[in-house]
């Protein structure tokens, strides 16, 4: 009988370190090593705050919480449960029939710069996506504070009429608007605007 070279062996059986994965999804679709921090699924939703603030360090890993929050509650991944088979959350038949079921708004200030428009002077950029791109700076610019303020409270109306439930928002990087506000020189600006913005989106949103 032929025998098997332990190297390959270790290569075939062990897991690959994803260094830098923040998709939950892709981390666990690519067999990568995981520490299974699932049960957070189930501390955060016994809490039942209706608003979580998170605070951690750099490179704590909160965006790929946030991803793996994503994945599980959102309806479009209803038929999603193969993310989570084997993992501690997956134990209990009660989050088994709460996984895929909720409308989720999974949004990321990560890109909110002061200074995109820096795309329009990229020459890989076709023209059409210029025109493009100016155009939503134009309606941008164009649209007053207090409409965008309002805008996810609305979007979230619109989704628990849809749906029956309540929707779930996440919000990922939430400080770097306030970063570059401090760097160009806007930031009475940016906090006044923010304020309303976390008001009306979380503070006074009943439909979330």
């Amino acid at each position: 009988m032929k025998r098997t070279k332990p190297w390959k062996m270790g290569r075939t059986m062990q897991k690959q370190v994803g260094i830098g994965k923040q998709d939950f999804a892709a981390l666990r679709e690519s067999q990568c090593f995981y520490i299974d921090k699932t049960d957070f699924i189930r501390q955060w939703w016994n809490y039942r705050d209706d608003v979580t603030l998170i605070t951690r360090p750099r490179r704590f890993g909160k965006t790929l919480n946030m991803s793996m929050l994503n994945c599980f509650f959102p309806n479009k991944y209803a038929d999603r449960g193969d993310l989570f088979k084997g993992l501690d959350i997956w134990k209990d038949s009660g989050y088994r029939q709460i996984q895929g079921t909720y409308p989720v708004l999974y949004l990321s200030f990560a890109s909110v710069k002061a200074d995109n428009e820096y795309l329009l002077e990229n020459e890989k950029l076709m023209e059409s996506e210029k025109m493009a791109y100016r155009h939503i700076l134009t309606e941008m610019a164009e649209m007053d504070d207090v409409t965008a303020c309002d805008s996810l409270n609305y979007l979230c109306r619109y989704l628990e009429h849809s749906y029956g439930k309540k929707v779930i928002i996440l919000l990922d990087e939430y400080d770097t608007p306030m970063q570059e506000a401090n760097v160009y020189g806007y930031w009475e600006e940016m906090t006044s605007f923010l304020r309303n913005l976390f008001n009306a989106t979380f503070k006074t949103n009943k439909y979330c």
